[in-house]
């Protein structure tokens, strides 16, 4: 299970509102999307799911519990930058997480142990198309490649929750369209919750089962700090089949 719920959300940062009052219940498996401006606080919400950042009021639970106050193997994460280690090859830099899991102190598996994971890699390898490249390094890799690692960095430890901070925002159009093939196929195999920010609305309906927009109900022009922003829509999405939003709302949201 990996239900999110926020209550009374905010986060200033001194003078600051990012975020304001924000409230909203996850399911479990829900693949949200959001959108907003930039600076409206997307990166923050995700950072504080992540537990890297704490909420300055309110509550954020996963499963009825607060977010631990630093990431754990229950959350993962993939950022817009590649975060490989570029000394390691395909293979090595999908096993580091395993290993370190399975054997803390030395950070090296062995015997039976290192057999499991390494099956695991290489099964993992097969199903994002990076097998015959697994004893490359990061460097040798295309950024549609590099990216595909990252996620399979993220997700080889099974999180609960996966957080996506525009994960494709830097790829082709054609690479792109590969990788929201590979992000679904992993949502449904590893029963996670996603949130992905992204700034392509249609993106966000077609992977969404879920979209909130992210944006300021109040402004100061004297003070711009004064509000920060909150979840102004909130829509259910079908992906396969549902209705593209109308001219209008389309230009709110992306305002």
């Amino acid at each position: 299970m990996a239900s999110v719920t926020v209550k009374h959300l905010w986060k200033e940062y001194g003078d600051q509102v990012v975020l304001e009052n924000l409230n909203l219940h996850v399911a479990d498996r829900e693949f949200v999307t959001i959108i907003g401006a930039s600076g409206c606080g997307k990166t923050t919400f995700l950072r504080m799911l992540l537990g890297v950042e704490q909420p300055t009021k309110g509550q954020l639970l996963i499963d009825g519990q607060p977010v631990p106050a630093e990431p754990g193997p229950d959350r993962g994460i993939v950022f817009q930058r590649y975060s490989l280690f570029p000394h390691l090859s395909v293979l090595d830099n999908l096993m580091l997480g395993l290993e370190f899991s399975g054997s803390r102190w030395l950070g090296k598996l062995f015997g039976a142990r290192r057999r499991e994971a390494l099956e695991k890699a290489e099964s993992l390898l097969e199903a994002i198309g990076l097998h015959t490249a697994r004893d490359k390094y990061p460097s040798q890799l295309s950024g549609g490649m590099q990216q595909r690692l990252s996620i399979a960095q993220s997700v080889i430890r099974e999180p609960k929750i996966l957080l996506l901070d525009e994960p494709f925002g830097a790829l082709d159009p054609g690479i792109t369209a590969d990788m929201h093939e590979i992000i679904l196929r992993l949502w449904q195999a590893n029963r996670m919750t996603i949130f992905m920010i992204t700034h392509d609305l249609k993106e966000s309906f077609q992977l969404g089962t879920r979209l909130l927009v992210f944006d300021k109900r109040r402004h100061d022009p004297h003070a711009p700090e004064r509000y920060g922003a909150t979840v102004t829509y909130d829509i259910p999405l079908n992906r396969k089949k549902h209705t593209a939003p109308t001219p209008a709302l389309t230009a709110e949201l992306v305002r």
